[in-house]
C-alpha cells in the first residue's frame, strides 16, 4: 500500500498543472523609488530589466510612468531624493513573488510596493492613462 501511495504522488508531479495553462491575470501596479545617483541612461535600463521579466513570464504591461525624481518624506539609506518609478500590469498571482525577490537582489531600488488593483481601481487609471477626467466622465454618465 506504501508503494501505491508514493506512485500516486509521483504520477501527480509528472502530470502538468491544467491551472498554470487557464492562470487568472491580476492587475497590479508597481511603485519603485530607485537610488537618486543613476543616469538617466541606468534608470531607463532598469525600468527594461523589469519591464522585460513581466512580459518574459507571461504577463503584459498596461501603462509605464517615470516620475523622475523627488523628495523622500523621511530619508532612505541616508539618501532624501529618489527617481520614482510607476508600472501597471497584469500578471498571474503567483509571479509577483519572483518580481519581488528579483527588486529585492538588486542594488538600485531601495524601496518598492506591489499593489493589486480592483476593477474601479483599473477603471480610473484606464480613464487618466487616457487622458480624460474621471469626473467629467461621471457626470456625463
Amino acid at each position: 500500500m506504501a508503494e501505491s501511495l508514493t506512485q500516486s504522488v509521483d504520477d501527480r508531479w509528472d502530470k502538468p498543472n491544467l491551472k498554470t495553462k487557464n492562470r487568472v491575470m491580476n492587475n497590479y501596479e508597481l511603485m519603485v523609488i530607485f537610488t537618486p545617483v543613476l543616469s538617466e541612461e541606468d534608470f531607463k535600463t532598469a525600468q527594461k530589466k523589469y519591464t522585460d521579466l513581466i512580459t518574459e513570464n507571461g504577463g503584459t504591461i498596461v501603462h509605464t510612468n517615470p516620475w523622475g525624481l523627488k523628495s523622500l518624506a523621511y530619508p532612505i539609506q541616508k539618501k532624501t531624493t529618489g527617481i520614482y518609478w510607476v508600472l501597471q500590469y497584469m500578471a498571474a498571482s503567483d509571479f509577483n513573488e519572483k518580481l519581488k525577490i528579483q527588486l529585492l537582489r538588486d542594488e538600485q531600488p531601495m524601496r518598492h510596493m506591489i499593489t493589486k488593483l480592483d476593477k474601479y481601481a483599473v477603471e480610473y487609471n484606464t480613464v487618466k492613462n487616457s487622458g480624460g477626467s474621471f469626473k467629467t466622465l461621471k457626470a456625463e454618465a
